[in-house]
């Protein structure tokens, strides 16, 4: 009886490894993830092309946002130094967008972005610059990428402008994920191609399955 039970026991074992072979087979799932932290929200904004792109175009896309004006002085300079070696050590990934939003509308037309993004040589198809209403692009900062502190929409959006040095870093699904990681410290810079990386491995809706099972959605 001691010896049937114990075939029981490895018996009931190997179906549950099996189970989680069946279940994780072909995913990322059983890998550690980069938490989700957020969601982006639909927009609907223009390219320095003069198109429309909205949150649809980034889907099965790996992307990373900022915010900044065409005119700074201050830190976008070096922002997007930093920003221009990301997109060097990603410019072979045809899973890999990078997305600069204006925060100052107003100058920042549709022929500045193109002026801007010329003048620092970025390669249009893999780093997209964006201008449109204000309201929008920084409701979007706020609520889906979490660059700014939803405290500071104070009532009048002509009294708000906002100047951030962070980075966003979105999955292909449109999940903000990992962190808002800080676009002028090296250290942030690092961990921000590290968390890239593991991105451009998942595949674009992988969890589905597992989390319809387990109720994991956030």
């Amino acid at each position: 009886m001691g010896k049937k039970f114990i075939g029981y026991i490895l018996f009931f074992f190997v179906l549950l490894i099996g189970f989680y072979f069946f279940l994780f087979r072909g995913n990322d799932e059983w890998r550690t993830k980069l938490s989700t932290i957020s969601y982006v929200k639909p927009f609907h904004f223009k390219t320095q092309d003069n198109q429309i792109f909205t949150d649809r175009d980034m889907l099965g896309k790996v992307c990373v946002v900022e915010y900044f004006f065409t005119n700074c002085k201050g830190i976008c300079p070096k922002m997007n130094s930093n920003m221009k070696m990301i997109a060097e050590t990603f410019k072979d990934e045809p899973d890999f967008l990078i997305i600069s939003h204006t925060c100052d509308p107003d100058r920042d037309t549709v022929a500045r972005m193109k002026v801007y993004s010329d003048s620092i040589k970025a390669d249009t198809k893999k780093w997209i610059f964006l201008t449109g209403r204000k309201d929008s692009l920084y409701s979007q900062a706020r609520s889906s990428y979490l660059l700014d502190d939803p405290k500071n929409n104070v009532e009048k959006i002509e009294d708000q402008f906002i100047h951030t040095q962070f980075f966003a870093l979105v999955d292909k699904d449109g999940k903000v994920r990992g962190q808002v990681y800080d676009g002028l410290k090296a250290d942030e810079l690092e961990k921000l191609k590290v968390d890239i990386r593991k991105l451009l491995k998942e595949k674009a809706g992988t969890s589905n399955f597992v989390n319809s099972i387990f109720g994991n959605n956030p």
